[in-house]
């Protein structure tokens, strides 16, 4: 097998000689740092650029880096079909049974023949289904189709939840994400979405500012009572009324209501929360390839889910420290209309947002598109890698030659008469790469693919692809059995504070009784660096006969997960009190038992990685925590790897100028013995001549020329030592460098293994809260909603 399995290196095909027409030996093998500069991917239909796309993203999933991929044509959930075994009946299900029939074959016989030509093609560029079984074990996949159940559903309510505290400290962070946001919302009700003329866009964007100032979430039916009563009397120097009078404010509520309230909708809401983190790694920390498939939706709702996407990849990057690594790949299909030249519509800003910042994050961002007239080239300046392959116009050509040259400003010299005459007239799957990080453009042809690229897959198929997992959600759990006991409210003593924890649902909610408790924790391990407070919240419901310790199975959580208040609403019933509860007395002991309770039951987590030195930060769960050590794997390889190669690259350096040399001189000799044949040919054919046709049979100059004939004789001798001596030497040296280079890619080998996060131990560590300093600030009786 060829060697392009190398550390934090994507092998995307081979170089391509434009004479011949055909790829060389020479494999093209992509520094994965170099995608955190962005790259651009332009070619007309059928130049290959799906293909290069899908190529990029399985090298990153082999490389154990996540990914996000925008699919607005339905071409990426190819991915999926990954098929280690190469057999006919894996590629059955998902051929063009169309295409066979007009190929005049039985689909059984095109699957056949559909799975001979991915082998055989795998197989002509080095791999295997081996390298398809490395790809399935690396990444988890899924595809989700907002908007829809076919695939994974997902929910966007989450978009207008409050950012983190860390994005709300940067007013410009914040400031750009809810003009973003807003003008997504309102380019999906068909509404203007300027953000300074358009003053439906500056009356939510009011709205949404002042509650996430109050760090409050807001959902859509939030959002519309906000809209009828909006939480401030004032617009500027206008009055509320002024600015937007009461009746246009209902009837802007109405519109987001009838949004809110149409069945199509409902789609929208249901799923897993739109939450970046766990679009890229899973609850165990395992890397992601997450697709969003967005061809089922129309043009208003792809932009207004794209631009919430790229606004919450923006909050959760502003959230992640720094890395030179790669850290993650956002990748869109096709960008055509999201970030266009002159018009700004809301996905354009975030997105100019991430190709300015996202390389300072380990973020890379990848644009593909049919069509580079229509993009923004000033913004894609910020792209180091551009993937040209064949172009519908000279039109086209013209704006990436533009675009290159913006690129060349800030990285150095741009030949714009050479890159123009390689991309005239490229084959399909060929591609010009220009990288600022290399000394100059090349050719390539991409390999092939080990997803089987059968097209665009419609709803049905995706369903059929993810399976189970995209199933309608199992029916909500019957409500719980209502005691007969039941009754009004009971009077406590006035001793005892009363307290409801917060209900959902239907007001005459049954409430239970239990306790409720509020307490400071002190945790403190030196060797760890840990010294932290924290503070908790308990309830636990009470049974009959509560005894000295009532806290076996209560719930411990942080404040403002269980939020309590002092009013249960109308309606409602409860179940009686124990006898114990209604005195005062028993809460005192509850009190000194909860404190033990805490002792034992409220262990700290923490993870440790020791080959790396890391540990998890206090309330990281475990996925969290192993999803970051992938990341510090991959920068501690990197650094590693720098040495390995600064260690090796001189010595490998100077092994090929000695080859090269060495050739030279096997050339020289080569030529010299060349010309010593031809002189000594020569002075024998002469003396031959002479000794036949002279006037004397054996003159004075044939002697002479016969001398002559017999030293250039010996002198080839010599030349034909020399040449074999040269060639010995070259031989020599060939063999010291592929014994480094041998040495070389053993130790890589031992990186790559030292540091693969699957193979990094995490232990469980335990520590307790300190027991002396654990305060027991509040015990309360509650009633817990059944």
């Amino acid at each position: 097998m060829e060697n392009f399995e190398k550390l934090g290196a994507f092998y995307l095909g081979r170089l391509y000689d434009p004479e011949s027409r055909r790829p060389t030996d020479e494999l093209l093998l992509y520094d994965a740092k170099d995608l955190t500069t962005h790259a651009v991917c332009a070619g007309m239909t059928g130049s290959g650029k799906t293909g290069l796309g899908v190529t990029l993203l399985e090298e990153a999933a082999i490389d154990g880096i996540p990914a996000i991929a925008i699919d607005p044509k339905g071409d990426l959930p190819n991915l999926l079909l990954t098929f280690p075994r190469l057999a006919p009946d894996d590629f059955r299900p998902w051929i063009d049974e169309g295409e066979a029939l007009r190929r005049g074959m039985t689909p059984e016989a095109y699957a056949r023949q559909v799975a001979a030509a991915w082998r055989d093609g795998l197989a002509a560029w080095g791999q295997s289904g081996e390298r398809i079984e490395r790809l399935r074990r690396s990444v988890d996949m899924a595809v989700y189709t907002p908007g829809s159940e076919a695939g994974l559903p997902l929910s966007v309510l989450r978009s207008l939840a409050a950012p983190p505290a860390a994005l709300l400290a940067d007013r410009d962070a914040v400031r750009e994400r809810i003009q973003a946001a807003v003008s997504g919302l309102l380019s999906l009700l068909g509404l203007p979405d300027d953000p300074v003329k358009s003053r439906e866009h500056i009356l939510l964007s009011n709205i949404v500012d002042r509650a996430w100032r109050s760090r409050r979430d807001l959902a859509l039916s939030d959002l519309i009572r906000a809209i009828q009563a909006p939480p401030f009397d004032r617009v500027g120097v206008l009055g509320i009324d002024e600015f937007y009078p009461a009746d246009r404010r209902r009837e802007l509520a109405m519109t987001l209501n009838n949004l809110l309230a149409s069945p199509g909708f409902e789609a929208w809401t249901r799923g897993e929360p739109l939450d970046v983190g766990r679009l890229l790694f899973t609850g165990e920390g395992k890397p992601r390839l997450t697709i969003l498939s967005i061809a089922h939706l129309g043009d208003a709702e792809r932009m207004f889910f794209v631009t919430l996407l790229l606004n919450e990849v923006v909050a959760w990057m502003r959230s992640q420290p720094g890395t030179s690594s790669l850290r993650a790949v956002l990748y869109m299909d096709e960008v055509f209309g999201y970030f266009p030249p002159v018009a700004e519509p809301p996905s354009k800003r975030p997105m100019l947002t991430l190709l300015k910042q996202a390389r300072a994050y380990g973020i890379g961002v990848v644009l593909a598109t049919q069509n580079p007239a229509d993009l923004d080239y000033k913004g894609l300046a910020n792209a180091g890698t551009w993937f040209l392959g064949r172009l519908q116009t000279e039109r086209d050509k013209r704006r990436v030659l533009d675009g290159l040259e913006g690129v060349a400003a800030a990285s150095g010299g741009f030949d714009r008469q050479r890159v123009d005459h390689l991309l005239s007239g490229l084959d399909s799957r060929v591609f010009l790469m220009h990288n600022v990080h290399d000394d100059e453009p090349v050719l390539f042809h991409t390999r092939w693919a080990l997803s089987y690229l059968r097209g665009p897959l419609t709803r049905e198929q995706i369903r059929t692809l993810v399976g189970p997992a995209a199933a309608e959600p199992p029916p909500p759990a019957p409500p719980e059995e209502v005691p007969e006991s039941a009754a009004e409210r009971p009077a406590l003593p006035p001793e005892i504070e009363e307290l409801f924890l917060p209900a959902s649902g239907q007001p005459d909610r049954v409430y239970r009784p239990g306790l409720y408790a509020e307490a400071r924790l002190h945790f403190v391990r030196a060797s760890l660096g840990i010294d932290e407070w924290r503070e908790v919240v308990v309830a636990v419901s009470l049974p009959e006969r509560p005894g000295p310790d009532p806290w076996n199975g209560a719930r411990t959580a942080a404040p403002g997960d269980l939020a309590p208040g002092s009013d249960p609403g109308v309606g409602a019933r409860f179940v009686p009190p124990p006898r114990d509860a209604l005195d005062p007395r028993n809460y005192g002991r509850w009190r000194r038992a909860l404190s033990s309770h805490l002792y034992r039951e409220s262990a700290l987590q923490i993870f440790r990685c020791r080959p790396l030195g890391a540990l998890s930060r206090p309330g990281e769960a475990e996925g969290e925590f192993r999803a970051r050590l992938s990341l510090l794997a991959r920068e501690a390889r990197d650094r590693e790897m720098g040495k390995l190669r600064r260690r090796y690259g001189p010595r490998l350096a100077r092994l090929k100028e000695r080859i090269r040399r060495a050739e030279l001189r096997v050339e020289r000799e080569k030529s010299q013995l060349g010309q010593h044949r031809l002189q000594a040919a020569v002075a024998l054919g002469a003396t031959v001549l002479g000794a036949l046709f002279g006037r004397k049979a054996a003159s004075v100059g044939t002697v002479g020329r016969a001398g002559t004939a017999v030293r250039s004789a010996g002198r080839m001798i010599r030349e034909r030592t020399d040449v074999s001596r040269a060639e010995e030497a070259v031989a020599l040296v060939r063999e010291e460098l592929e014994r480094l280079e041998a040495e070389f890619e053993e130790r890589a080998a031992a990186l790559r293994e030292r540091f693969d996060p699957e193979r990094l131990p995490v232990e469980r560590i335990a520590v307790r809260p300190r027991k002396s300093d654990i305060a027991i600030e509040r015990v309360a009786f509650c009633w817990i909603p059944a």
